[in-house]
């Protein structure tokens, strides 16, 4: 046995005798910090707790004055333990004192110890402590020796967390004494309007016994509860075998973490240096959760949520208890409060009493709110406390279209709300009404109203709107939805999918649009400081043009002897155009010598998201581009070099400013010359104020989110055109940084309707 780990299982023994032991926690907690600083070999052993208003105060030492027990404070973020805290990483220092972070407390006595290591406590993905060690001499703490600090510190964090060590009305209002009504505010990640009861999802599981005596018999038990696991997740992927493609795909990806190398090969590490099973399984939860908190990428974290669900998964097959809220007596209409979501455990829920679920963490791309998207579910994500603000039995409404959650709300609130609903069902039958009537304005003018789509799920939008087409399908969801890059057979067949339920409507195929803040799991790539910026989409594939031609070789075969719509996005200049379009003629003629029925016909064009395109338009237009569609959200991005991802900058730049709306006039006016079809696909189209400026200008094509095309229409069905455009010209040259509200006055005083 490697001496490491007869180091930490010793250390691990003696630790949990003491907690097993009598003693008032104080007491016990004295005797660990003894017992830590023996079996390291240091100096000192200290434990700062966590308190409210952000301080850290030293509950217990061994090696400094015990005068400063209990009186000793650091604010989170102030001196070495501070940034332990803050950080929620371990720091190991030779030399403490010339450290610039170092603060001095003099009632400690610490001046004779000169090197540190501290790590924090963890638990439920929070720093709730830090456990420091010093010693007098400089010393270099290896690696090893931090590792058996870290298991201890979560072992001390469940001790601490049962000990009322700290009075748990420091920890801010508790929820169930909350009786006054309240608002919160999150980001809208599935729209809808449901109200119910709060229900938590996940009673916390219970790890009663986190130190093993026997390794070999720890591993046995994991072996036992990975098998159980995965029966049980195969049980329910049977369950749901009827949901459509690529959330099956979802599912099917969630399955294959369970068989993580990685993850249970961290786990076993953990149980032979003397943790049970499951305190192997917490240590690597918790250790996920902290990286998690760090880490920028979209993607990652909405794996690393999946790779939550199976620990608490495995957590609940190893200790038998825990078991989600799904299984017990639900209210009849159930609100969700969770901090995260896996897939597996959102349809652990019977859907016809989801009314809402509403997130502490979370964002549009996980798992479970692909999933939510095609159940209809309002999901609100990044809701701060809300275990804080919102108790069980609660009865709250879940606004997902502003991102609102309305706690404990008086009887006109939730009749506004049942109000909304019901008005929200009547509006969706107007809008049915006039399904099948064309989009033209009171003087004519006909648009064409088409839908976003990225899933096979979203063309049902395309019948229930009543669009002529889509306008913009995202090839890249079902390379993000897949655990490895989907081979030719498998793109070919999602494509011919597409095209079927398309039936007579063209569909506009952008390639693969990835990078930026949509990374793939099977791609290793080097970080970047500006990745919207950096190496993305038609970079990549022009840099990769292996990927590129298998992607068009799928989308010629799907086509048959139907019409195939190609566009390339982040196009920068007519190069790049130049250069795809190349690949695409070469695959036609690859696939030509093959024998594959050619297309009827081929459309070949380009997004318009950087604006350097905008001055090479004149040579564009003239190299035989077949359409062009501007994608707005970019294009307003990188015209005011504002991250649109940036929450201190939303709503600070409106693409209804004169800047914006000259340049999509500049746009207009080049593609009209050259008569090459022009559209729009961002978010702008989706707004009827902004779709309203949008065909003043001169746009006749608009793609939409589907749940758009109704209200666009109703707008574009009001408005008489040739009285908005000469009104719009007139602001194209206001210094104003938005003429937004200029816009709603008119459309109010000229009966267009903008609801």
């Amino acid at each position: 046995m490697p001496e490491r780990e007869r180091d930490a299982r010793s250390l691990l023994g003696r630790l949990r005798d003491i907690m097993a032991g009598g003693g008032s926690p104080q007491v016990r907690l004295d005797l660990v910090t003894a017992l830590i600083a023996r079996g390291l070999g240091t100096d000192v052993c200290s434990c700062y707790v966590l308190r409210a208003g952000e301080v850290l105060e030293l509950f217990a030492t061994e090696g400094l004055s015990q005068a400063a027990v209990h009186k000793t404070r650091l604010r989170v973020g102030e001196g070495l333990i501070g940034e332990v805290a803050a950080t929620g990483r371990a720091l190991t220092v030779a030399d403490a004192w010339s450290h610039p972070n170092f603060a001095y407390r003099p009632e400690t006595g610490e001046d004779l110890f000169q090197s540190l290591m501290g790590v924090p406590m963890i638990r439920g993905g929070r720093v709730i402590g830090v456990l420091a060690v010093q010693n007098r001499e400089s010393r270099d703490y290896e690696e090893f020796e931090q590792e058996i600090l870290e298991t201890v510190a979560m072992v001390l964090a469940e001790m601490l967390a049962g000990a009322d060590l700290v009075g748990k009305d420091e920890l801010g209002p508790v929820a169930g004494n909350a009786v006054l009504p309240m608002r919160l505010e999150g980001d809208r990640l599935n729209g809808g309007i449901g109200l119910g009861t709060a229900v938590y999802h996940r009673p916390e599981v219970m790890v009663h016994r986190l130190v093993g005596d026997d390794p070999e018999t720890e591993m046995e038990r994991l072996r036992t509860a990975l098998s159980e696991m995965r029966q049980s997740i195969d049980s329910m992927l049977a369950l749901h075998r009827d949901v459509p493609g690529e959330y099956h795909d979802v599912l099917e990806t969630f399955r294959m973490f369970a068989e993580d190398a990685g993850w249970i090969g961290r786990i076993s590490e953990h149980i032979q240096t003397g943790l049970s099973a499951e305190g192997a399984v917490r240590k690597v939860d918790d250790d996920m959760r902290l990286r998690m908190s760090q880490v920028s990428d979209p993607y990652i974290r909405e794996r690393l949520h999946d790779l939550e669900d199976l620990a608490n998964r495995l957590l609940r097959h190893l200790t038998g208890d825990g078991s989600t809220a799904a299984l017990s007596d639900l209210p009849e209409h159930v609100v969700l409060i969770c901090r995260s979501l896996g897939p597996a455990e959102l349809l652990d829920y019977d859907p016809s009493r989801l009314r809402g679920v509403i997130m502490e963490e979370g964002s549009s791309g996980m798992h479970a709110v692909i999933v939510a998207k095609a159940l209809d579910i309002p999901v609100i994500g990044r809701v701060p406390d809300v275990f804080q603000r919102v108790a069980p039995l609660d009865q709250v409404v879940v606004d997902g279209d502003h991102g609102h959650v309305f706690v404990r709300p008086g009887e006109d609130v939730r009749e506004a709300f049942l109000n909304g609903v019901l008005a929200r069902k009547q509006r969706r039958a107007f809008y049915q009404s006039f399904r099948d009537q064309p989009a033209v304005s009171r003087d004519g003018y006909r648009i064409k109203l088409m839908i976003n789509a990225g899933l096979l799920f979203d063309m049902e939008g395309l019948v229930e709107s009543g669009a002529d087409g889509v306008g913009l399908y995202r090839t890249e969801i079902p390379f993000m939805a897949r655990p490895s890059l989907p081979s030719v057979e498998t793109q070919t067949e999602l494509y011919d999918k597409v095209l079927e339920l398309a039936g007579d409507k063209p569909v506009t195929f952008r390639t693969l649009d990835v990078g930026g803040d949509k990374l793939l799991p099977y791609w290793n790539r080097a970080p970047e400081d500006n990745p919207a910026m950096g190496w993305r989409s038609i970079r990549i594939t022009l840099d990769r043009p292996a990927i590129l031609r298998e992607q068009l070789r799928a989308l010629i075969r799907a086509s048959g002897q139907r019409e195939l719509r190609v566009m390339f996005p982040m196009v920068a200049n007519v190069a790049e155009f130049r250069a795809a379009r190349k690949v695409l003629m070469a695959e036609l003629a690859r696939e030509a010598a093959r024998g594959t029925p050619p297309p009827r016909r081929v459309r070949v064009g380009t997004m318009l998201e950087v604006p350097s395109l905008i001055w090479q338009l004149p040579a564009l237009l003239k190299d035989g581009v077949d359409f062009i569609s501007v994608g707005s959200n970019d294009l307003m991005q990188f015209t005011f070099a504002a991250d649109r991802a940036n929450s201190r900058l939303a709503g600070r730049y409106d693409p209804l400013s004169p800047a914006a709306l000259s340049i999509l006039h500049r746009v207009v006016t080049l593609c009209d010359a050259a008569a090459v079809p022009l559209s729009l696909c961002g978010e702008m189209a989706s707004r009827p104020l902004d779709a309203m400026a949008l065909v003043a200008l001169g746009f006749r094509f608009l793609s939409v989110a589907a749940p758009g095309v109704g209200p666009v229409k109703q707008m574009l069905l009001s408005t008489n055109i040739d009285q908005v455009r000469p009104y719009v010209e007139t602001l194209l040259d206001l210094p104003d940084a938005s003429v937004r509200e200029n816009l709603r006055s008119f459309a109010l005083d000229h009966g267009i309707s903008l609801s």
